[in-house]
């Protein structure tokens, strides 16, 4: 995986402590270990918490990691469907509103 310094860039200056904890500890630590889970389906369960919780400003980050981690434009579609059910229509219309922006080709 790809060293993540969106933290240390984005946040560096303001919040140095949390940005190295995103960079270092979340993408580095915790996403590194694809022994444990493989990185499509950490994308899958990130995306859905963060659609799930409404967090929908990191959702198309997440998105288009998901699709580099192999997330197909049709089981993104299924997994959206799937959990608009138990998350909220309003949250999973968002997501869709978020998906068809990454997945427009």
């Amino acid at each position: 995986m790809k060293k993540v310094t969106a933290g240390r860039d984005i946040l560096g200056e303001f919040a140095p402590k949390f940005a190295e904890i995103n960079d270092d500890i979340l993408f580095g630590e915790i996403w590194a270990r694809e022994d444990k889970l493989p990185t499509k389906m950490r994308s899958i369960v990130t995306i859905s918490a963060l659609i799930s919780g409404g967090n929908i400003e990191q959702l198309s980050y997440h998105l288009e990691k998901g699709k580099e981690n192999g997330i197909t434009k049709e089981e993104i579609s299924e997994i959206i469907t799937h959990i608009a059910f138990y998350v909220g229509w309003p949250k999973a219309w968002s997501a869709f509103t978020k998906a068809k922006e990454i997945y427009k080709d």
